[in-house]
């Protein structure tokens, strides 16, 4: 059986604490001072990020959690309108969550979800892994950096055990996810180098097994794969490899490779090629 790479990563954050507003957020509001509830409203985040609070105005609300936005608020009503204000802010309805999933699941895609969501539930939005489902999901996350306990090389995504989540219930595998983190589930039977072939899925135009041959880069199999559908984002294509019995998953960006700005990566035989699909 061949190793995966272990990975270590920070606790992920439940959506309830750490989640970030967005645009399109409801907001529920309310200001307590001198023992009597002062404000009780709903607020909308605008696209530009901002709610128009009562007394206050226009305050940013993207990007801050409920804890630093219920700071920044009480500072100004403090200041100004009351004393030793208390205020509670939660989200009513998500509007800017979004993950995608792809691989060897039954409809890979992008997904909006109105409140927080785990690993599980994406899965399940994407109706379900197929059979010939790997026992491992990786998790990439934007911003993240991650280590491999054996090599110390960096590496991007988080390894989640499927068999324990979806043979076994074991519930402490359910990961909750952050808007934005992209979902890829492995088929189950990884290529042979022996093969000499490369395999390219995703949002190419023909995603296929290739023959490898010497000097085969990223962006060249892709561009034997007819190139990029429309509704590609190959500034995230995912190439997943086998080395030294070890399973490794590599980013390039190729958006910055086809302006001139980027490395293309060389292939060997047996990677597997992914370009997802944009988010937007």
């Amino acid at each position: 059986m061949p190793l995966l790479l272990i990975l270590t990563w920070d606790e992920c954050l439940s959506q309830g604490e750490g989640y970030r507003f967005g645009p399109a957020d409801i907001l529920t509001v309310a200001v307590f001072a001198g023992g009597e509830q002062q404000i009780a409203v709903e607020l909308t985040v605008s696209e530009q990020g901002h709610v128009n609070f009562p007394f206050i105005g226009s305050v940013k609300a993207a990007g801050l959690t409920a804890s630093q936005l219920e700071k920044a608020v009480h500072g100004h009503l403090e200041r100004d309108y009351f004393v030793d204000p208390q205020v509670h802010i939660s989200v009513k309805e998500y509007h800017s969550l979004t993950y995608s999933i792809s691989g060897a699941v039954r409809i890979p895609g992008k997904y909006e979800m109105k409140s927080t969501t785990t690993i599980l539930d994406l899965i399940a939005k994407a109706e379900g892994v197929v059979s010939e489902s790997g026992k491992i999901a990786y998790i990439m996350r934007e911003g993240s950096q991650l280590r491999s306990e054996k090599s110390g090389n960096i590496a991007e995504p988080r390894r989640v055990n499927l068999k324990k989540l979806l043979d076994e219930g074991d519930m402490s595998h359910n990961v909750v996810l952050e808007s934005g983190d992209s979902i890829y589930i492995p088929f189950s039977k990884m290529l042979n180098q022996s093969d000499s072939k490369v395999y390219v899925s995703g949002k190419v135009e023909k995603p296929a097994l290739y023959d490898h041959q010497p000097g085969l880069t990223a962006l060249s199999v892709c561009l034997m794969a007819g190139g990029f559908a429309k509704s590609a984002a190959p500034n995230r294509t995912t190439i997943v490899r086998m080395e030294n019995e070890e399973q490794i998953i590599l980013k390039v960006d190729l958006d910055e490779v086809v302006k001139g700005r980027g490395v293309d990566m060389p292939l060997q035989p047996g990677d597997r090629i992914h370009v997802p699909e944009s988010w937007f």
